[in-house]
């Protein structure tokens, strides 16, 4: 096996040690921490501004915007929250999931610890084998948490071999056309690898080493942040009319949020190039993972004012069509114990309520003695 084979091996191995410390680290804090957390985001959320501020923040915590919007799903399903407010929380996931990409780059590539926590991989299994109670869940997150930084620095030194051999040059000029080609790459990175992060993570090995310019860089980062609503908004065909609403209100709003950053990929190019022409060391990793936050902070803050006349926009693109008493269950709602318990609770009280209703009607009748096929 060449060089080359072998560093593009280790890249795609720590790609995918990365994707399964997202996945380990998300499943055990929603087991330690979930249930708590979903009760703040119903508590805290009283408007769609508060709802965005508890959105960016259980996200951030949880480290994933899907376990987020389904709980704002299963939260308007229940009656809980009204579709302005669970928008709101929506907006928020978007920015808290840009904290997996300051983590990556503050901590993953600047002190590379990635062997450092190996033990504590084995130490969050061991916890995961023989504790219990909060403790074994602890244990997961805490080797997710390990694998997430092993997987960077397999990436990393995947990439910095092929330094060299992949350059700027390698992809699409730097055109408005061109530009647009790295958005779709972006799109198609994410719906490869079903994470943003993890597409966002691999841009930031590329542009440290030079594989990849910061603007090219930028705009595959636009395309991941439109990619990640795909698979939510095709998981949302097929569900209740909550889930259908808020997984294209999603689509639309990211979209929107893409296209007003993909604007500022020119401005953007001309400070980064003046920054460095005065003399000054811009850091590429910091200022990728600086404009993921910052466009889609803009993006929450242009769009926040707007919420009530976003929700009618997305209730008229999407009609309520359906009478029945369990349209507010969906199967997407099983993934999350609390969030599908909201809606069972709320559709067994609309289902006793109008059993109620219509025996009052019947009772009612003049000379009722029995109920009508008895």
């Amino acid at each position: 096996m060449d060089n080359l084979t072998g560093s593009i091996l280790t890249a795609a191995g720590g790609l995918g040690i990365f994707l399964l410390g997202m996945l380990v680290l998300t499943d055990g804090l929603k087991s330690l921490v979930g249930g708590r957390l979903q009760a703040f985001l119903a508590r805290r959320t009283q408007s769609p501004a508060s709802g965005a501020v508890a959105g960016a923040a259980m996200t951030a915590v949880l480290q994933s915007s899907s376990a987020t919007t389904v709980a704002a799903v299963g939260f308007v399903g229940a009656g809980l929250l009204i579709f302005t407010q669970a928008l709101g929380i929506i907006f928020g996931a978007n920015i808290g999931t840009t904290v997996t990409g300051w983590l990556v780059a503050l901590v993953g590539f600047k002190l590379q610890l990635g062997v450092v926590l190996m033990p504590a991989v084995l130490a969050g299994v061991m916890l995961r084998l023989f504790a219990s109670g909060w403790l074994r869940h602890a244990g997961f997150a805490l080797a997710g948490f390990g694998l997430l930084f092993v997987g960077i620095g397999l990436l990393q030194q995947g990439m910095q071999a092929l330094k060299g051999v992949v350059t700027p040059d390698s992809l699409p000029a730097d055109t408005i056309a061109g530009r647009l080609q790295l958005v779709l790459i972006g799109i198609a990175i994410t719906l490869v690898t079903q994470s943003s992060s993890a597409g966002v993570a691999t841009a930031l090995a590329a542009v440290g080493t030079g594989s990849i310019s910061f603007v090219q860089a930028a705009a595959m980062v636009i395309g991941m942040d439109v990619g990640t609503t795909v698979t939510a908004a095709i998981a949302a065909l097929g569900g209740n009319i909550s889930s259908r609403r808020t997984g294209f209100a999603h689509v639309i709003y990211n979209i929107l949020t893409g296209i007003m950053a993909f604007l500022l990929l020119y401005p953007l190019q001309w400070l980064v190039q003046a920054w460095q022409q005065a003399g000054h060391v811009l850091d590429l990793q910091i200022g990728l993972v600086a404009f993921h936050s910052a466009f889609n902070t803009l993006g929450v803050l242009a769009v926040i004012g707007f919420t009530p006349a976003f929700a009618r926009f997305i209730i008229w693109l999407i009609p309520d069509g359906s009478a029945s008493l369990t349209s507010m269950l969906d199967e997407r709602l099983l993934h999350d114990a609390d969030a599908s318990t909201y809606a069972a609770g709320a559709t067994a009280m609309a289902i006793t309520s109008q059993t109620l209703m219509r025996l009052g009607e019947v009772i009612s009748q003049p000379g009722a003695a029995a109920l009508p096929g008895t």
